[in-house]
């Protein structure tokens, strides 16, 4: 039994800013079950409030010292998922208590990202094992699906379809997909070889991913991935998520930015993120269709309104946070401190 703090800490805001836009196969393999116990619950930890100022709170969640968290994923129950990647677990913590626990995913594993399905289970792409595993949320069953008759890829992050197939990428020059009732995987290599790392799916369940090492876009069309060249280049896109419209945001790594391609259209924007040095890693559209972003060099979170173009910052109360990833539910926006070995929320209206 372990005790895991609640820390609550203080809250920063900086103002608005108004930035000017720049631009107006594998064969299939067997699926391998793979049942492993859990790691030790910790104890409830006592609570307190999180700070707030205006109508906003940040609130951090400790998780066990090491475990570096990558990606994040808030279920419908309340739990929150998390990637520990250099323990090779996944946790799990209830954001009520603030108890965690760590199941083991299997000898060599590297967990990535992870996400829900509609199953309720968390589906997690890991790069030490090469391979999708499925986490039942009741039983903490671990089912493995490896990806056989490729050398490891380096899988990232993964996004399911409007058909329910899970697509995944690999930063070594792959994309590829799970057909969740067959349990056949297949892996394809990318146009342009290395680079896929963030994915999503549209709400109508087209599938996009960025390239970092390749500094562009695709979509997946079939088997295929069409590539969509962004308006700046070397500009690192790092990862993508849709908006309600299903307008396609894009975090660059290498250029500061973020930027929105109009799948309607063809046309794409561009919006320099706030200070000298901005390194924007992670991209969340939420329910209201905030786009949310993390930067590295500026320790904050941002929040983008498309309507006014303007960014709110969010400094992070822990010095080198690091958030990896970002995800939400209503209200809650949640990101991976990897650098801290916390979990953030900031609660929204």
């Amino acid at each position: 039994m372990r005790l895991i703090l609640i820390v609550t800490i203080t809250f920063l805001f900086i103002g608005c800013t108004t930035p000017q836009p720049i631009h107006t196969v594998a064969p299939p393999t067997q699926v391998r079950p793979t049942l492993t116990a859990a790691a030790a619950v910790t104890a409830s930890p006592s609570q307190v409030p999180p700070t707030s100022s205006n109508k906003f709170q940040i609130q951090e969640y400790a998780v066990p010292r090491g475990s570096r968290p990558h990606d994040v994923a808030p279920d419908a129950n309340g739990n929150v998922w998390y990637t520990a990647q250099a323990t090779g677990e996944l946790g799990k913590l209830n954001a009520a208590t603030g108890e965690t626990k760590h199941i083991k995913l299997g000898s060599g594993s590297s967990p990535h990202g992870v996400i829900m399905g509609s199953d309720g289970a968390a589906w997690v792409t890991d790069s030490g094992l090469n391979a999708i595993v499925r986490v039942d949320p009741k039983t903490e069953e671990v089912k493995v699906f490896p990806l056989s008759g490729v050398p490891n890829i380096n899988m990232n992050t993964a996004a399911f379809d409007g058909k329910g197939i899970l697509w995944f990428t690999g930063q070594n020059g792959y994309y590829g997909r799970l057909d969740l009732k067959s349990g056949k995987i297949e892996a394809f290599s990318a146009p342009r070889g290395r680079g896929p790392y963030g994915i999503a799916a549209t709400p109508e369940g087209v599938i996009y991913y960025a390239s970092l090492a390749g500094s562009h876009i695709a979509r997946i069309e079939g088997d295929s991935a069409k590539v969509i060249e962004p308006p700046t280049a070397a500009q690192g896109a790092r990862r993508v998520w849709s908006d309600s419209k299903g307008r396609i945001w894009v975090s660059e790594w290498n250029s500061g930015q973020v930027s929105m391609y109009d799948l309607k259209t063809g046309a794409w924007r561009v919006w320099k993120a706030p200070g000298e040095r901005a390194a924007i890693y992670a991209v969340y559209v939420d329910d209201r269709d905030f786009v949310w972003l993390s930067d590295f060099n500026a320790n904050a979170l941002l929040r983008f309104d498309p309507s006014t173009e303007k960014f709110e910052t969010f400094i992070l109360p822990s010095q080198n946070a690091s958030v990896r990833q970002i995800l939400g539910r209503r209200g809650e926006v949640w990101g991976a401190e990897s650098g801290a070995d916390k979990l953030v929320v900031i609660r929204t209206p």
